[in-house]
């Protein structure tokens, strides 16, 4: 049996004020078209459909077109689960009669815990389609007071599971969740995604899946395995922060054979933009040519620019964020220096004590004498303040 295994599509996804849905069309009609020349048996969507409750109306027309396509037209199942973004019963609205074309979504976790059941030519695949919730929620739908943590909770669902397994069938489990070794904090994280909880509450041991021929899971944006190659997190389709620009975003190609042995094969999806870091001068940068990247600029001047944005704009027309390198560096002071008080300091030498402090060297002349053209202007201005008020009294 060949299916798809992705996650993390956050339709709807704002970065740095910016709809990411023209991207999101994009990068969802490559994989379209991959679902259509590979005719897979299924599409696994791990979680995370939507990247809000209420998500805008152009999110949902894209997920009704692009599942309206897999489902109706290709004639491929979807078995797709809601992830902390998502609303359960936003998505669970419908789901018996969609059921009937191939597409089996689960937004609300229910006691009972059928799995949709897939044939190829060695026999049933059954898959276990387990939405997040929280611990609590699971609590309430068992009726299990101990279970006080993400893990607790995982582990009284694959108990549920493998109560009623059967021993010949080859078996799938469809997650959200923060899974890891051992319960061990996970390394494969990014800034875009949202914490299930605080602390090491929100972890789940990736031991609790061993019964399970392939685990694919949804919630982290990063694609790897947790321990074992089958336990698998797909990630995101696109870049959703700066602190994923150096993953490699697609999907993956996962064919079981009768046994339940899996082969697994990444398939990259190319983006309309890419999302990454580009550092230097505002003078080097605009002698770049133009591009329409996601860029987030760190720029290198030592001294003070005006109207960065706009500036850089003219090159990186899609720019994010722009922000100066900082340097570290700790300054090394005698032992025999005594710092002067700053009360009996000008504002010339406060300035150049803290440019010092922070730089690690004194301040060119240029810096100084901006500083000081800057410090006139605002005194001047404060005085004339003062005059027209004495004038007004």
């Amino acid at each position: 049996m060949k299916f798809f295994h992705t996650a993390d599509w956050h339709l709807g996804k704002l970065v740095q004020g910016v709809y990411m849905t023209n991207d999101q069309r994009y990068i969802l009609d490559q994989f379209i078209q991959a679902v259509e020349d590979e005719q897979p048996d299924a599409v696994i969507i791990s979680g995370d459909l939507y990247d809000r409750a209420v998500p805008p109306t152009e999110a949902v027309h894209l997920l009704d077109e692009t599942l309206g396509k897999i489902v109706l037209q290709l004639k491929i199942p979807v078995l797709a689960i809601a992830g902390n973004h998502d609303s359960p019963s936003r998505l669970d609205f419908g789901s018996k009669i969609l059921r009937e074309n191939g597409l089996h979504i689960i937004g609300n976790l229910s006691s009972t815990i059928n799995p949709v059941v897939l044939h190829d030519a060695y026999g049933e695949v059954h898959v276990y389609l387990i939405p997040y919730c929280d611990p609590s929620i699971v609590r309430n739908v068992f009726g299990e007071k101990e279970i006080r943590n993400h893990n607790d909770a995982m582990q009284t669902i694959i108990k549920h599971i493998e109560a009623t397994m059967d021993p010949n069938a080859r078996h799938m489990f469809v997650g959200h969740a923060f899974v890891t070794p051992y319960g061990e904090k996970e390394e494969n994280t990014s800034e875009s995604e949202r914490p299930l909880a605080i602390g090491g509450s929100e972890y789940v041991e990736a031991e609790l899946f061993q019964r399970f021929h392939y685990t694919a899971l949804g919630h982290l944006h990063q694609a790897h395995y947790v321990k074992d190659p089958k336990i698998r997190y797909a990630g995101s389709p696109l870049k959703y922060s700066i602190s994923e620009e150096n993953h490699r975003k697609g999907f993956f190609i996962v064919e079981m054979d009768g046994e339940g042995n899996v082969e697994i094969e990444k398939q990259l999806l190319i983006p309309k933009r890419d999302m990454r870091t580009v550092v230097g001068s505002l003078s080097e940068l605009l002698q770049q040519p133009i591009n329409d990247d996601y860029v987030f600029i760190k720029l290198t001047d030592e001294t003070p620019v005006l109207s960065p944005m706009e500036k850089v704009r003219s090159v990186y027309p899609n720019a994010m964020h722009v922000e100066r390198k900082s340097f570290f560096i700790k300054p090394e002071a005698s032992d025999q220096e005594k710092p002067m008080e700053r009360t009996k300091m000008s504002d010339l030498e406060l300035f150049t004590a803290f440019y010092k402090e922070v730089k690690g060297h004194e301040p060119e002349e240029e810096t100084v004498m901006l500083f000081q053209e800057t410090l006139d202007d605002l005194l001047t201005e404060q005085n004339e303040t003062k005059g027209i008020a004495r004038i007004s009294n």
